[in-house]
């Protein structure tokens, strides 16, 4: 039986419907999970979306109990977390939030967003009214900037673990308008209406920032000298938990959307595909993200069907219908046209075939997303690893395989709050 001072590692992982922790020992094994769900996003005016940050602190403080209860004979010795991307508020300076938190989706920073346009290179992550830094330049419309901190979700977790809210990461900075390649805020942004004090001290992700503040200790159950680690956003801590480790490794996420990220040697910024670089070390995960996915199989499927359905697909022949699948008008990755309608014709009336026809579609589409990343600079594929729920569905995968050309295999764990925990077992080996 393990001693006391076995050492543990533990992940949070915040999103929108819940926080979900996963502690794991030396050699990366899970001992315990636990997950507590949040209230729903509100929306108190059209576009806009917010969560109480203190439900966030609530369910982290829960998921940690959980834990350190399941894991009695092993020692806490580090934890890092990960949240939504571009989910940020705004606190003074002790860290008391000011505001919700405007989560990832928030539209409300659409005036913001045009101005950006005006200012911000047209390569950068904050071109979108739901960035990081569109959303701040609402904020200081409406709230006083001066001596006050803007922080991400996860950063303000880890704040709250260690209470030092000066404190950023690398990959949630990234939409805030920071440049990774030269790792400082960029000139151009002190054109903008915001003080520079608002703005995080950026880390790169897996920085040691200091133990755990003792009124935090108390509050979470975690022993004094457990160590605080700059933690990353939800998706890049799904490609760490995924297995990611190779140059040319992938991960693509099956879920509502289409999400294909590549491991890297050099970064790749293209605002035009929606594509962005999060750099984890030194090496680049880059990625995009197409409006095609699992949203339009629902428009057509249950999950029964979807499970009857599959069985009766022989996933080593192609129906060649060339459809491309799009839940609305409007296509963002691999192909930048807004006005792109839904390819779904011809009609095929046999439902077995109708959803091949789609599956293939949606796999199409990810063979060109590779294509598309590999001709803007990334390595073309060695194997492509899977996540979310299409990935459960074996016919699926078959597929996949045959079209891609190169393995298709599941992700070694689909839970992000396994990659925070990754990164605090990493770090603390180095």
């Amino acid at each position: 039986m393990p001693s006391p001072d076995q050492p543990c590692y533990i992940g949070i992982d915040l999103g929108t419907s819940g926080c979900r922790g996963i502690s794991i020992d030396a050699h990366g094994r899970i001992l315990a999970h636990s997950s507590h769900s949040l209230p729903s996003s509100c929306s108190p005016h059209p576009l806009w979306a917010e969560q109480s940050p203190k439900a966030w602190w609530q369910a982290t403080c829960q998921v940690i109990k959980d834990l350190l209860a399941a894991t009695p004979e092993h020692h806490s010795t580090a934890i890092a977390v990960d949240g939504t991307s571009s989910t940020l508020l705004l606190t003074d300076d002790r860290g008391q939030p000011l505001t919700p938190g405007l989560m990832y989706n928030d539209q409300r920073a659409q005036d913001e967003a045009l101005e950006l346009a005006e200012l911000a290179p047209p390569d950068s992550a904050v071109h979108s009214p739901s960035s990081s830094l569109a959303k701040l330049l609402w904020l200081g419309k409406h709230f006083s900037l001066d001596n006050n901190r803007a922080l991400h979700q996860s950063e303000w977790i880890t704040a709250c673990l260690n209470q030092d809210f000066t404190q950023g990461d690398e990959n949630n900075c990234l939409k805030l308008g920071y440049d990774p390649i030269q790792r400082q805020w960029p000139g151009w942004i002190r054109q903008l209406p915001i003080p520079t004090s608002v703005l995080p001290m950026v880390q790169p992700v897996g920085t040691l920032i200091s133990t755990i503040d003792r009124s935090a200790a108390e509050e979470t159950g975690l022993p004094v000298d457990c160590q605080i680690y700059s933690g990353t956003t939800d998706s890049t801590a799904a490609a760490l938990a995924a297995g990611l480790n190779q140059i040319g490794d992938a991960l693509t996420s099956l879920g509502s959307t289409l999400v294909c990220k590549i491991l890297s040697e050099q970064p790749v910024f293209d605002a035009k595909y929606g594509v962005y670089s999060h750099r984890i070390g030194d090496r680049w995960l880059v990625g995009g993200a197409s409006n095609s996915g699992g949203s339009v199989l629902r428009q057509y499927f249950s999950d029964t069907e979807l499970d009857i359905l599959s069985q009766r697909i022989n996933p080593h022949r192609s129906l060649c219908l060339n459809y491309y699948p799009l839940p609305r008008t409007g296509e963002r990755f691999p192909i930048s046209n807004p006005y792109l309608a839904p390819r779904l014709t011809p009609v095929v009336k046999d439902k077995a075939r109708f959803l091949q026809a789609i599956l293939e579609g949606i796999s199409n589409i990810e063979k060109t997303a590779y294509a598309r990343l590999h001709s803007l600079g990334t390595p073309y594929p060695e194997r492509i690893l899977s996540s979310g729920g299409g990935a459960k569905n074996h016919t699926w995968m078959q597929m996949r395989e045959r079209i891609l050309g190169i393995p298709v295999q599941l992700a070694l764990h689909q839970q992000a709050a396994f990659g925070a925990a990754k990164i605090a077992r990493q770090m603390m080996s180095k």
